[in-house]
């Protein structure tokens, strides 16, 4: 006997910014539609703080710890769709967590995907001063204040910090079912005593598949650094162990744009490097080049959400090479699907490089058919969406 479909509300604020988050929305919506789910979508933009009048931008810090606006709307569409289970992605600033109490009223479960670490930590990537920063966890939530965490406004960072605060001691983070993309996500969301074990399920992002699995001795002898060229991202550290490795570094192949662009450029013409920076290209441009390449080298300085590159070279065969910590650690299998570096350490990188195996690439690609197609993902979703509803 077939399962009932569930009517899923997914709600979700967009940053001013499009990013990552709005994929997966996107992607997870036409997923469950595809499937037979009906979708209703609930959004917000912040794009909408620049046309708030002074009045509702002097109540806007009420509104982001509670906004009534919010409350009334979810449980109206609650009740009009007949709504199942409320698939929550992010509340940051226009929605905020009276999504929540909203659904708790009318006693429909609430499933939350974390795509950050906020719940933790007001600036929500554990990072600050150039370097990894768990003191909110340790030492608590005022500590963000002191280094103003959040956009570097101390304002902001208040209402953040009082935001999480009240919602700890209300008790709804108890209420809540969390999709956690990784398992070191999971790891560092259970430091909040509020969130139970059995609540909290590990489910990555999916991808769809645009390049086709290339066997290792059709690659060309290059790698791939692609992302936004900025210290955290760790360009420069990978572009000095190429001045390290001199006439034996292979080519490097540089995809994006940021603010060193222009540091990048002199450092390679300066050291001669046997790099090529190609700006700006589409997404499908540097999915060919992934593809047709020993690896491709992350070697970022956060422990970042869930990098979708990472998953994406996977789905060519493309080996990956990250540091040994945070998410991408904890995505990529040493000599299975890449190679893990020693953070910090120059000479383990060149050692990643200068051993990459060709003949991983299949268990890379075999990695991502088993993990990351649609399909897994929509029983992982499913399954998860029936345990809530479950122990509702």
């Amino acid at each position: 006997m077939s399962r009932q479909k569930e009517r899923v509300l997914i709600v979700h604020n967009y940053y001013q910014l499009p990013g990552g988050e709005d994929t997966v929305v996107a992607n997870e919506k036409k997923m469950l539609e595809d499937n037979g789910h009906t979708v209703i979508l609930y959004t917000r933009n912040n794009s909408e703080l620049t046309k708030l009048g002074i009045l509702r931008k002097m109540l806007l810090p009420f509104a982001a710890v509670f906004n009534l606006e919010t409350y009334r709307d979810i449980r109206k569409i609650i009740r009009d769709q007949k709504i199942d289970i409320v698939h929550v992605h992010n509340t940051l600033s226009l929605i905020s967590p009276a999504v929540y109490y909203a659904a708790c009223s009318v006693k429909v479960p609430i499933v939350q995907t974390v795509h950050n670490f906020r719940l933790l930590c007001p600036g929500a990537i554990f990072y600050r001063d150039g370097h990894v920063c768990e003191d909110c966890v340790t030492k608590g939530l005022m500590c963000a204040m002191k280094h103003k965490c959040y956009r570097k406004n101390r304002l902001q960072t208040l209402v953040c910090v009082v935001s999480t605060g009240i919602h700890r001691m209300t008790g709804i983070y108890r209420k809540i079912y969390y999709i956690s993309l990784t398992d070191f996500n999971k790891e560092k969301l259970l430091n909040l005593k509020q969130i139970q074990k059995d609540k909290v399920f590990v489910k990555p992002n999916f991808i769809q598949k645009t390049e086709e699995f290339v066997p290792n001795h059709n690659r060309a002898n290059q790698f791939v650094f692609a992302g936004r060229l900025e210290k955290i991202k760790g360009i420069d550290f990978l572009l000095e162990a190429w001045k390290q490795m001199g006439g034996k570094a292979p080519k490097l192949i540089i995809c994006g744009v940021g603010p060193m662009e222009e540091w990048c450029r002199e450092y390679i013409n300066k050291n001669r490097l046997n790099a090529e920076m190609k700006g700006y290209i589409p997404n499908a441009e540097v999915q060919k080049i992934i593809s047709e390449s020993k690896a491709l080298i992350f070697p970022t300085q956060l422990y970042e959400g869930f990098p979708m590159s990472i998953v994406e070279a996977f789905s060519t065969g493309t080996p990956v090479i990250c540091p040994d910590f945070g998410n991408a650690g904890s995505i990529v299998s040493d000599h299975v699907t890449g190679y893990k570096y020693v953070k910090d350490s120059l000479e383990s990188l060149i050692s990643a490089v200068e051993n990459v195996d060709g003949r991983i690439s299949e268990s890379t690609y075999n990695e991502f058919l088993e993990k990351y197609t649609e399909d897994h993902n929509y029983r992982q979703l499913t399954d998860i969406y029936a345990e809530a509803r479950r122990s509702k």
